[in-house]
């Protein structure tokens, strides 16, 4: 499976932007569907956006799209995130994740995944 490294975390006030960057190593990054995930304290890990192979198909969370980009560059084995208008709701743990298989991104259930970072977002 491919490691992954989230960065980009910290805090910022409502209306805020943020961007998190995801670096795959150790396997073949264009093979991989990608994702970001989050868990807010108390809560569910939830699906936020996700990515296919070459990034032609990008999918968003409702609660998310219009604010949130996923993209990727293949060249760079690198995910990113960048968040615009965000929320207080927004706060929680973010996961980057991937998997060879790209119905992963419909199922979440992915093979590999970051430690997180934490993204707090202040009213």
């Amino acid at each position: 499976q491919v490691q992954l490294a989230e960065t980009g975390g910290g805090l910022v006030q409502a209306g805020g932007s943020l961007s998190l960057s995801c670096v795959a190593s150790g396997g073949t990054f264009s093979n991989y569907a990608m994702a970001w995930l989050r868990q807010a304290p108390g809560k569910e890990r939830e699906f936020v956006a996700g990515i296919s192979w070459v990034g032609g198909s990008t999918y968003y969370a409702d609660s998310v799209k219009g604010r949130f980009t996923i993209s990727r560059d293949n060249t760079k084995n690198t995910v990113y995130l960048r968040m615009n208008s965000l929320k207080p709701e927004d706060t929680a743990v973010y996961y980057c994740a991937a998997d060879e298989d790209p119905g992963t991104i419909v199922d979440h259930n992915f093979g590999s995944w970051g430690q997180g970072t934490q993204v707090t977002v202040s009213s």
